[in-house]
């Protein structure tokens, strides 16, 4: 994130989220990123996230903050920090990974998003505002303080969707 003019932390238990102002759970594969989790650090990261921590999932993130997963593992529990359902691996295998272009008035127009093994939005509470579509899915919402993206916004040059995430915080960078 040195590009975003903010240091990057690793968080691997409770005791690192402490000092965290602002949480990215990357993509990967949800299902052992859910397993390898400690129950300390998926309380603390669902506390800091009610109390106004910002916390950005791309990807497999997205996954982990939904409230459901479909077509998941049945021990994989989800963090539920946005009331949204996704059905993992929607695009295809990783040989159909694709860039396309998606367009997002919050980040003031269109920015190319990679698309590799990505989830599928299937569903979206009141409260969720969809915030990017991609042949007619919707593939980046936000509720609160809280950001979803289907796709891999780390793999452009484009920060503006970290910028974005970084402004939920309130403070000015």
């Amino acid at each position: 994130m040195s590009a975003c003019e903010v240091e990057g932390v690793p968080v691997r238990l409770a005791a690192d989220l402490e000092p965290v102002d602002a949480l990215i759970l990357p993509g990967g594969e949800s299902t052992t990123m859910a397993r390898l989790m400690e129950p300390a650090l998926k309380t603390a990261i669902q506390q800091r996230s009610a109390t106004g921590m910002p916390v950005l999932g791309t990807c497999a993130g997205m996954i982990l903050m939904a409230r459901d997963i479909e077509d998941g593992r049945a021990d994989q529990e989800p963090l539920r920090l946005i009331d949204i359902a996704v059905r993992r691996n929607a695009y295809g295998r990783q040989i159909d990974s694709f860039e396309a272009e998606v367009e997002s008035p919050v980040i003031g127009g269109p920015s190319a998003a990679v698309f590799i093994r990505a989830p599928q939005l299937t569903e979206r509470g009141p409260e969720v505002q969809e915030l990017a579509r991609h042949a007619g899915q919707a593939v980046a919402v936000q509720q609160g303080n809280r950001l979803a993206l289907a796709f891999h916004p780390e793999l452009t040059p484009d920060r503006r969707w970290h910028q974005y995430f970084l402004s939920l915080d309130g403070k000015s960078r």
